[in-house]
């Protein structure tokens, strides 16, 4: 099957637009980065016209499965719609959703990009004995692909649901400055974007507060060495200045 990157959904696109292809690891703090998978998949799902969102909660509003696997599975873990009036606010926090899902959401969506050959993985070894894991662009790379889509759409002022997306999600994870090619105009457009998005906001939201709380440990808290992710074991994760203001 031939893969291209138009068929990439928004959380598949995000974690390839944000690898460092030669070093095999996120170009950002990789918390930052499961929040952004995270806000991703609620991004998509609205695009698909899966939910909605009102005031910082989230709806279901189709609960029929979409295509996606993984993305059928994590609908199911939202709030379904209700023909009774509840008495609080109906649907989902999006922010303590983005929290409490981010790991699960990036490390499936990374394992499914595997499986499809589009990412290949490497375990390596820190100072012999601690294992680590490295992702690298599979074949074909869609890596180059996805960073190239990306500048387009940013020369063109970002004129689509998806792209504007994308950008909010970027600057949501603090690497607005990494990937633009427009420098300071390039940062400030893609914060402008991401304050009128409410998944973005929201990443934003998580990745702030997690920098105040001085830490880099998600919900349940947990080491990367040895496990199904991108790894830090061989000098720590590197941080993407957290979004930005």
């Amino acid at each position: 099957m031939t893969h291209g990157a138009s068929d990439l959904t928004l959380p598949e696109e995000l974690l390839l637009l944000t690898l460092d292809p030669e070093r095999g690891k996120p170009l950002c703090d990789r918390t930052h980065l499961r929040y952004g998978t995270a806000g991703a998949v609620l991004a998509e799902l609205e695009l698909q016209g899966r939910i909605r969102e009102e005031r910082g909660r989230v709806q279901v509003v189709n609960p029929l499965d979409p295509a996606h696997p993984l993305l059928a599975s994590l609908l199911t873990t939202l709030d379904p719609p209700s023909g009774k009036k509840k008495r609080f606010r109906p649907g989902t926090s999006a922010k303590a959703w983005i929290r409490l899902y981010g790991r699960n959401a990036e490390e499936r969506h990374l394992d499914h990009l595997i499986e499809r050959g589009l990412l290949r993985r490497e375990t390596r070894r820190f100072l012999g004995v601690l294992p680590y894991q490295r992702h690298f662009p599979g074949d074909p790379d869609l890596t180059g692909a996805t960073r190239w889509r990306f500048g387009q759409a940013e020369a063109r002022g970002f004129p689509d649901q998806r792209s504007r997306a994308l950008a909010g999600l970027v600057s949501a994870t603090g690497l607005a400055g990494t990937l633009t090619t427009a420098g300071r105009e390039g940062r400030a457009a893609m914060k402008t974007v991401r304050r009128a998005l409410w998944f973005a906001s929201a990443v934003h939201h998580n990745v702030r507060q997690n920098q105040s709380s001085g830490g880099s440990s998600d919900s349940g808290g947990w080491s990367d060495r040895g496990g199904g992710g991108w790894g830090d074991s061989d000098g720590g994760g590197s941080s993407c200045g957290g979004g930005g203001d």
